[in-house]
């Protein structure tokens, strides 16, 4: 629940804090005292778009705290999922709005943006004020409402995971088809790529080795005579390197035996000998096996003229054009197996199908069976919240496709005054109405309703007396299992407060500056008393002593 409010520089509000408790607080105050710009401030808080008109004049920013303690597991699995951290089942908020508009968020101090403030706040409060876009007029909340109430949740999930199945395998049949379809429009060009391929008879790596032979066939007068020359140098007739090597060996034998500490260059000209002998023999060899073949030659240019075709024509390289075959076999392929997997892919489709209806009609079932019961219970409360003639509906509309939620989409539909046609509630109800009609559905859904807090606003617009006294027993009844924040001008609303907190106006350093304070004993009997129409009047406390002794609604 809400624990705490702290707002500063918001509009007449320079510094308020609000100490909310369980059950029901009402805030009450003169018109124009500031009530509405608190619930603007928590609406802010839970990510609603910024405006920098609103920063009070003088100040830099505006800023919003709120904390939310005893937040639920469940909750709190939800929050986390929103990759928010829930510190002993509490999260601190923080919204600052600069007076150029700019907007910055942190929860629990770590910065976050509005929108992830909106998810959060749709888990925390459920905020029903005049300048709200009432949740309860979308189609997804009246079919989230209904649901809930018939305990619907294993049969909606059922549901969407069937229809999340079906449309795989539909999205997997169109591809398959698809894709046959198109392999058999260039089965014909397919072909063509794996025969010219094929008859080719590529190999990894010819290309590098032709161009190698290339090279030496198209030089190899050149080569042999270059090859000879080391030859000769090594072991020629005259002034070669081995008959040098000789005559240095025998020259080391006479100096070894004089002094035998240059016998270690023995190894260095050993070695020296063996490298040249076996470079002579293999340049000897060369020499030998270098030919002029113009055939071969021919034949060679023949074959790197046709690679360079096919890698102009299905890659940069030899590896591409064998992976550009392998693909186009594999396409040829699909068409020898295509058929026999759409139909094994139908018989699942089908079987997906039938599995979704059945699952859609055990829902719509429970949601026929919810829905008389939900318009029977809302039905009996509206008379009471001053709404005679109100009835409400809930009309299960069917859909021309099985979808992700059913068979039906769910509209409520209410009539407001007898001998009136019943219309969706989107085009009939005004702000007090929607918030009494609101009301009477969380008296009913009380149970079934995660949201820890419910913030009313308006939801005494238009009424008065006993009806006042029967809206405060709703409230206070739903405040049995929720924390409810509620902005009333009524009196019978206020007696029944758990939580009692005024707000007040008055001039402070030239400025409109607006106050909180939380009322006890004498104090709250004279405000009910104000707000009955006589502050002073014996007859006006009396009647708010009255109003404070009667029992409150038990705890559940």
């Amino acid at each position: 629940m809400l624990t705490e409010l702290r707002v500063r520089d918001l509009a007449t509000i320079a510094d308020v804090t609000l100490q909310l408790g369980p059950g029901l607080n009402v805030l009450t105050g003169e018109t124009g005292a500031g009530k509405s710009m608190l619930i603007d401030a928590l609406s802010l808080l839970l990510g609603e778009r910024a405006a920098g008109g609103s920063v009070r004049p003088g100040a830099g920013k505006s800023v919003v705290e709120g904390a939310f303690e005893g937040i639920a597991a469940g909750t709190c699995r939800c929050i986390e999922e929103l990759g928010l951290d829930v510190e002993d089942g509490r999260v601190v908020v923080r919204r600052e709005v600069t007076a150029e508009g700019r907007s910055r968020a942190w929860v629990n101090g770590s910065p976050t943006t509005a929108a992830v403030l909106t998810e959060l706040g749709a888990l925390l409060v459920d905020l029903h004020g005049q300048h709200e876009t009432q949740s309860l007029l979308h189609p997804e909340a009246q079919r989230q409402i209904l649901d809930a109430f018939a305990h619907a949740e294993p049969e909606r999930d059922a549901v969407a995971g069937a229809h999340t199945g079906l449309a795989a395998l539909r999205t997997e049949e169109r591809g398959l088809v698809d894709r046959r379809d198109e392999v058999r429009r260039r089965a014909d060009y397919l072909r063509h790529v794996v025969e010219e391929i094929d008859t080719a008879r590529v190999r990894i790596g010819e290309d590098e080795a032709l161009q190698l032979e290339a090279r030496r066939l198209s030089q190899a007068g050149a080569l042999v005579e270059h090859a000879q020359r080391v030859v000769d140098a090594l072991e020629g007739e005259a002034g070669n390197a081995l008959g040098a090597l000789g005559v240095a060996g025998r020259a080391l034998t006479t100096l070894e035996k004089v002094d035998p500490s240059v016998g270690d260059w023995r190894e260095l000209l050993d070695s020296g000998y063996a490298n040249l002998s076996e470079l002579a023999r293999l340049a000897a060899e060369y020499a030998g096996s270098v030919q002029e073949d113009p055939e071969r030659l021919a034949f060679i240019e023949r074959r790197r003229d046709l690679l360079s075709r096919l890698t102009g024509k299905y890659g940069v390289a030899l590896e591409q054009v064998l992976a550009t075959r392998e693909q186009a076999a594999g396409e040829l392929d699909l068409l020898d197996t295509a058929d026999i997997d759409l139909r094994a892919l139908a018989a699942r489709r089908v079987a997906a199908e039938t599995a979704l209806q059945s699952a859609a009609a055990e829902l719509t079932v429970k949601r026929r069976e919810a829905a008389e019961r939900l318009t029977r219970g809302v039905n009996r409360l509206l008379p009471q919240l001053g709404l005679p003639g109100g009835k409400l509906t809930v009309q299960l509309m069917p859909l021309t496709e099985t979808g992700a939620h059913g068979h039906e989409s769910v509209q409520l539909n209410v009539q407001l005054n007898l001998g009136l046609e019943a219309k969706p509630l989107a085009k009939v109800a005004s702000g007090g109405e929607l918030s009494r009609l609101m009301l009477a559905l969380k008296v009913v859904l009380v149970k079934h309703d995660a949201i820890a807090t419910l913030v009313f606003d308006e939801v005494d617009q238009g009424i008065g007396g006993e009806t006042g006294a029967q809206v405060g027993s709703a409230l206070a009844e739903v405040a049995a299992r929720h924390q409810v924040l509620v902005i009333t001008h009524l009196p019978q609303i206020a007696a029944r407060a758990d939580g009692h907190l005024v707000a007040s106006k008055q001039a402070r350093g030239g400025m409109a500056t607006s106050e909180v304070q939380v009322l006890f004993g004498e104090d709250r009997v004279n405000e009910i008393a104000r707000m009955l129409g006589d502050a002073e009047g014996d007859a006006a406390r009396r009647h708010a002593q009255a109003l404070l002794r009667k029992e409150p609604v038990a705890r559940r």
